[in-house]
């Protein structure tokens, strides 16, 4: 049976996932001489075609869950000064009876609810009722007077692998409903210089097409569950260069629970600031093996930090339990952790381990007292 022209896609990519069939065999094929390797060369493709089936079928349940966003700024004339577009995901949370956007900040931030709009799968716009948002994540959600709209489910960034398919959809350029496809390149990257006033910095580092308006669209599973938020690409020409960066699905489940419960994100504060890098000689001159943790440079008085002993030269090497990584690491761990918790604290002084024991303080109430201080 000679191959037709629907095979042809598949018949290469089985080539290039190194699936045995030879030179020959493709001639054999193509021709339909060998009945015995046109049989084999089709149970191959019929593989690659249900390996297809799953990317179709999660694109075909989560499509209608993604939304194009478009914001505008005007001033005070009235006039359009700059507008902002992007994607977003619609998901359920079990707080809420209705469904609400989930976002990048980024894609609304300054504009008015009335110049918001968002455009859904079927070609309705419609616009949100409310926005809660946090800055230090670069993460907002839109709330929505709509109960019987499709939502995404929210699944868990903390069971990734590495080489782990995913799926991105979005609006890049404007384009709804555009679909890509990749792998899970690296996780927990931190130590980027994506610009704005992010403060917990950790991302999904993947493949996939990411391009500008992208931002804000879902990086899902195989089983169709969002597994991050799509907010960065590296690239010098600022279309997708293969490196792109989401926001894990944990961090948005945190930040989710504590806008819905308070209003804004609560945070634990210890009271340190890091140097500009911590490498290998500096870890070397402490009399550490290698440069994991971080590395204090300074200790605000009458903070958690000051209180618990904590001191400039030390390196904090767990917390709470955890082991410290980086900076940006510890600051997403204590950002996390539970205001006025006890925690032990282990840190690298003078060439050997020692113990303190911190009560987390309060994020916002530092950042109110150091602009009281200022004044």
């Amino acid at each position: 049976m000679p191959i037709h022209g629907r095979n042809l896609a598949a018949t290469m990519l089985a080539l290039s996932l190194g699936t045995g069939i030879t030179a020959s065999t493709m001639t054999a094929c193509f021709l339909g001489t060998d009945v015995h390797a046109q049989s084999a060369f089709d149970d191959r493709v019929r593989l690659l075609e249900m390996t297809a089936s799953v990317f179709e079928s999660v694109a075909d349940a989560a499509a209608p869950a993604v939304v194009y966003i478009e914001s505008q700024h005007v001033d005070d004339t009235g006039e359009v000064n700059s507008e902002d577009s992007g994607s977003g995901v619609l998901i359920r949370p079990a707080q809420l009876d209705h469904p609400i956007v989930l976002t990048n900040l980024h894609v609304v931030e300054g504009a008015l609810l009335d110049d918001i709009s968002i455009t859904l799968a079927d070609g309705r716009v419609i616009t949100p009722t409310d926005v809660w948002a946090d800055p230090e994540t670069d993460l907002a959600f839109l709330d929505l007077d709509e109960p019987n709209l499709p939502a995404a489910r929210l699944g868990r960034s903390d069971d990734l692998h590495i080489g782990q398919w995913v799926i991105a959809i979005g609006s890049p350029f404007g384009l709804s409903q555009s679909v890509t496809h990749g792998i899970i390149s690296a996780k927990q990257r931190r130590q980027l210089g994506i610009p704005g006033n992010l403060r917990m910095r950790e991302f999904i580092q993947t493949d996939a097409a990411i391009n500008p308006g992208n931002s804000g669209g879902p990086l899902l599973n195989l089983r169709g569950e969002v597994i991050g938020v799509n907010t960065a690409i590296a690239s010098e020409s600022g279309s997708s260069s293969g490196v792109a960066f989401s926001i894990p699905a944990d961090i948005v489940h945190w930040v989710m629970g504590e806008l819905l419960a308070h209003g804004k994100v609560r945070r634990g504060f210890l009271g340190v600031e890091f140097p500009n890098g911590f490498d290998f000689r500096d870890a070397r001159r402490l009399g550490l093996s290698v440069a994991r943790g971080a590395a204090v440079h300074r200790v605000h008085p009458k903070t958690p930090a000051a209180r618990a002993g904590l001191k400039p030269k030390d390196v904090i090497l767990e917390f709470d339990g955890q082991v410290v990584d980086s900076d940006a690491h510890l600051i997403n761990i204590v950002s996390q952790t539970p205001i006025g918790k006890k925690v032990e604290v282990k840190v690298w002084r003078k060439r050997r381990e020692v113990r303190l024991h911190a009560v987390l303080g309060d994020w916002e109430q530092f950042q109110v007292s150091q602009r009281v201080e200022e004044l």
